[in-house]
């Protein structure tokens, strides 16, 4: 078990070693040569690795990239056309079936079996199906295969007017790791780490060898995208932020650097360390990172500082206004009278209920989401705390 306080260890990255739930996220730049063509040879020699891993007691879940550019090379369909969601669609049904007999062929000579898990968006919203997941994972990890996790972008619409709960592979790594109370979360991509100066590039003096926190400077630090997966370090931030929140240890380096896992746990100097900040409990994760808000509502005065300073449930009768269409156990966001951000939690009163309330007159009757069930902006609260510390 890691120490209370990672951040007090001499040498923090000493704590990678008691490391035994383990998140491996290889991106497309990892996988795929320059002609975005699988490259077996080093998808051989990470399959090595984590079996080197699984040996020294680890249990491994692999969330891989690379299906939709290797059907696009399959296919002979040039990137600018992946624009058309149908074909990027294709393409992701024909890669994958190439990226598992890829895994297949990697890990036979180490007595693994690989396990394909395509996963959508739906799969964390809901919360039973998020549970489900949960127990496939842990049964899958149990029997001792390898999870290999990928978006299911067959049926994925990319273009959607909510915000996406993964948006890539770094973020759905993080999510996985977060579910399943990882203990560390390896990003692996074609980069050596995080850059103090992007215009350095990897020298390895600019490469930031710790990070305590997440601040302005750090995010700062983090430009540009991948030119062939969605992602970039901007995206890897927001993956250690969701990964810090769980209580998990973070790495970014570079894939195609040779054992290069095994290097990160012997604690060897590579890559970007990540420690974990204050841990969230399960479901109040979920409503941070993984949920989709289906929609809004304003509440008063009282009702807002009641929520925000109190212990207390919103009740129904706090509200003013709804926006938005939602069913009894969906995520809906929650502002004040300024339309200010309070947060969001499980709604107990769908919106034609709560609608119905509002029009006729009568103050509305009930719970509208229960305390429990209920997360505070994370900017909003951090900010307030700031502000109380000021005036202490």
């Amino acid at each position: 078990m890691a120490p209370t306080n990672p951040k007090a260890v001499p040498d923090p990255r000493s704590l990678l070693s008691s490391a035994r739930r383990v998140v491996v996220k290889v991106g497309t730049a990892v996988v795929c040569n320059a002609e975005q063509e699988f490259d077996q040879q080093l998808v051989s020699a990470l399959a090595a690795s984590i079996a080197n891993l699984v040996r020294d007691g680890r249990q491994v879940v692999l969330v891989s990239s690379g299906a939709v550019a290797l059907g696009a090379a399959q296919l002979r369909i040039h990137r600018s056309r992946l624009r058309d969601a149908s074909i990027t669609r294709a393409c992701a049904a024909v890669g994958q079936c190439k990226l598992m007999e890829a895994y297949a062929e990697a890990f036979r000579p180490h007595g693994l079996t690989p396990a394909q898990v395509l996963v959508t968006e739906d799969d964390f919203t809901d919360l039973n199906r998020y549970t489900i997941l949960r127990q496939t994972f842990e049964k899958l990890l149990k029997l001792g295969a390898i999870p290999v996790v990928n978006e299911n972008d067959t049926v994925t619409n990319l273009w959607t007017e909510q915000a996406p709960v993964f948006r890539d592979n770094d973020r759905l790594a993080a999510l996985v790791l977060s579910k399943l109370d990882g203990d560390a979360l390896i990003l692996l991509s074609n980069v050596d780490g995080l850059w103090r100066d992007a215009s350095l590039g990897s020298d390895p003096d600019n490469i930031v060898p710790v990070v305590t926190e997440l601040s302005s400077e750090i995010r700062g630090a983090a430009k540009g995208k991948s030119s062939v997966g969605r992602g970039g370090m901007a995206a890897k931030l927001d993956a250690v932020e969701i990964a810090m929140h769980s209580g998990g240890l973070v790495v970014i380096a570079n894939g195609k650097t040779p054992r290069v896992l095994e290097e990160i746990f012997r604690a060897a100097p590579v890559g970007t360390l990540f420690l974990p900040g204050s841990r969230m409990a399960g479901k109040r994760r979920w409503l941070a990172f993984a949920t989709t808000v289906r929609g809004s509502v304003t509440i008063n005065a009282n009702a807002a500082s009641a929520v925000r300073n109190g212990r207390a449930s919103l009740l129904a009768s706090g509200v003013t206004a709804c926006d938005g269409r939602w069913t009894s156990g969906q995520v809906i966001a929650i502002h004040d009278a300024n339309g200010r951000p309070i947060g969001k939690g499980i709604a107990e009163i769908d919106a034609h209920q709560l609608t119905g309330m509002l029009s006729s007159g009568a103050a509305p009757r009930g719970v509208l989401v229960r305390r429990e069930n209920l997360l505070l902006d994370l900017l909003a609260k951090a900010a307030r705390e700031h502000d109380h510390a000021g005036k202490d």
